[in-house]
């Protein structure tokens, strides 16, 4: 990674619990799913992903994805971490706007969110040089606590379509 690099992480939270009767925003994450997040953070520390910042969705499964991620990472932690309701229910253009607004002082950028935005995300920024298979999979979407992985040396307000590239799709713990 050169120093104008910057890396995108668009996470899906882990598995959470079925509704039963709760709110969609207030369901907790089930114990596969804190499993899950656990081993994300294994898997962000190993690939040196660790977040500068972070920006996640204000729902229960979210918010502690991102905790017991955070968590795993020990001494590494994050500079700061916002939890926006404008997350939750979010399209790519939401996505975008919201990562745009970021300062490019922060190289890697880790955003907690749901499907099917994080995939269609990283679908829509995803450009020729990017990794065929990851291409695929996000066209797809992704499964819980799986994350995309963009690569761009453009500022983050002039993140666009097509113009970043697609390095990896990562699914620890499956």
């Amino acid at each position: 990674m050169t120093d104008r690099t910057r890396r995108l992480i668009l996470l899906r939270h882990a598995k959470a619990e079925r509704s039963g009767g709760v709110v969609d925003e207030l369901r907790p994450l089930a114990l596969r799913g804190r499993m899950q997040a656990s081993a994300v953070a294994s898997s962000l520390r190993a690939d040196e992903l660790v977040p500068d910042e972070v920006l996640c969705s204000a729902a229960i499964r979210t918010r502690q994805t991102c905790e017991l991620v955070l968590g795993g990472l020990g001494d590494a932690a994050p500079e700061s971490v916002e939890y926006l309701d404008a997350l939750y229910g979010a399209g790519v253009l939401d996505v975008l706007a919201l990562v745009r607004a970021v300062d490019d002082r922060i190289r890697n950028l880790l955003v907690v969110g749901h499907e099917p935005a994080m995939s269609a995300t990283a679908a829509r920024l995803a450009g020729p040089e990017s990794d065929p298979a990851g291409s695929a999979r996000v066209r797809i979407g992704i499964p819980t606590a799986a994350f995309a992985v963009i690569e761009t040396r453009e500022p983050w307000a002039s993140l666009g379509h097509g113009e970043s590239r697609l390095t990896a799709v990562v699914s620890p713990g499956r």
